[in-house]
């Protein structure tokens, strides 16, 4: 009976219900997946039609009339009672077996699958390829197994791409373990498109990539959804990420090459895209008058900073650096201590060029020695015309 109500589920129906509520199948859980769900709908809408059908009809035929007398209660029939309890009990098991081998699939690794090392929290993405190679964005190689050794830094979040069918808790102190393989490539745009892409982002003036607005990545790739599936705060919504499919391993090394390091890039330049990889972007704005979650980088550096404690604090060089490493130390009064440490995931340099990039958003980006220098001549000043 179970083989027939999948055989309902083939052909134009599976074709017409997947374009109702399915993405695309691209991982080898996703068929799977989609088949057992199936399978659980038509034995739910076998057992519910009838039962709601002949309890209509019950209650027409046996509605009691208006100054009837009430009927004796029926006695209970144990061979009903027996079979309504047995029968599913028997599709409830053969259910729980079904979902029980798709989830030990999903959660033991085949060897020799590639390891991503995947960080969480409030509220982005970041994805560790080794090497110094980390990004928000999740790129594997096709017909591939990918493992993910996933982390949080704060609270619980979830770890879920809709098209490969995979969703996985991310529970802060443990490791959480899981994998897929992905089917379906994702499309490369002619350089003729992206560069009409590119031209478009540059005059708007945006410091973050729209990708709902692009629909590819920077690099000219269609992508997969991911996004986290747990609520985790305030800007839960906005946590997402994308997933690329090279058609290669070399396509992938390639890219992996592009992002590993700094190269010729000034510092300044490498600390403004740290700034968008790293989601820096979703927290601080640029702006003097806009706040997103912390602090504007604007005039941060070389202007006091009023800390919870009311103390203050002059936001140099090491103040920068401090709250990037350690950033519950120091926290400006008016906001919340939630920021996470990256410490261990951000080189010396990129914390070099991340500072020179908020120099850049401050009408007193000068060294350190210059600030003082600066600050002791505005002391004598002040003695002076005293």
């Amino acid at each position: 009976m179970l083989a027939k109500l999948n055989q309902c589920t083939s052909g134009l129906w599976a074709d017409a219900a997947h374009k109702l509520w399915f993405p695309d199948q691209a991982s080898t859980y996703a068929a799977e997946s989609d088949s057992t769900y199936s399978m659980i709908l038509w034995v739910s809408i076998m057992f519910f039609v009838p039962l709601m059908i002949v309890m209509g009809y019950f209650v027409l035929k046996y509605k009691k009339a208006k100054g009837g007398k009430a009927t004796s209660r029926l006695r209970h029939h144990n061979g009903l009672e027996i079979t309504w309890t047995v029968v599913p009990c028997i599709f409830l098991v053969i259910m729980f077996v079904r979902g029980s081998w798709g989830y030990l699939d999903m959660s033991i690794p085949p060897e020799g699958a590639r390891q991503v090392d995947v960080t969480a929290y409030k509220w982005a993405w970041s994805m560790d390829y080794g090497n110094g190679a980390i990004h928000p964005e999740l790129h594997v190689v096709l017909d591939q197994p990918t493992k993910m050794v996933m982390r949080s830094t704060d609270v619980l979040h979830s770890f879920f791409v809709p098209a490969f069918r995979i969703k996985r808790d991310i529970v802060p102190g443990r490791y959480n373990i899981a994998w897929f393989e992905a089917t379906m490539a994702s499309e490369k745009i002619s350089d003729e498109e992206l560069a009409v892409i590119l031209a478009d982002h540059k005059e708007s003036g945006d410091k973050q990539w729209d990708y709902d607005r692009h629909q590819v990545t920077e690099d000219g790739y269609r992508y997969f959804d991911l996004f986290c599936a747990e609520y985790c705060g305030q800007d839960h919504s906005t946590m997402q990420s994308y997933v690329v499919v090279h058609e290669t391993q070399e396509d992938l090394d390639q890219w992996i090459k592009k992002i590993s390091s700094r190269g010729e890039t000034p510092p300044a330049e490498y600390g403004e895209k740290l700034y968008k990889l790293r989601n820096c972007v979703g927290c601080h704005s640029l702006e003097a008058n806009k706040i997103v979650v912390g602090p504007s980088f604007h005039n941060l550096f070389g202007y006091d900073r009023e800390l919870a404690t009311g103390e203050k604090v002059l936001g140099d060089e090491q103040y920068i650096r401090e709250s990037i490493l350690d950033p519950k130390a120091k926290v400006v009064n008016g906001f919340n201590p939630q920021m996470p440490s990256f410490k261990g995931q951000l080189s010396d340099d990129d914390i070099n060029s991340l500072i020179a990039f908020i120099k850049q958003q401050s009408d007193r980006g000068s060294t350190a020695a210059d600030l003082a220098e600066e600050k002791s001549a505005d002391e004598k000043a002040a003695d002076a015309a005293e």
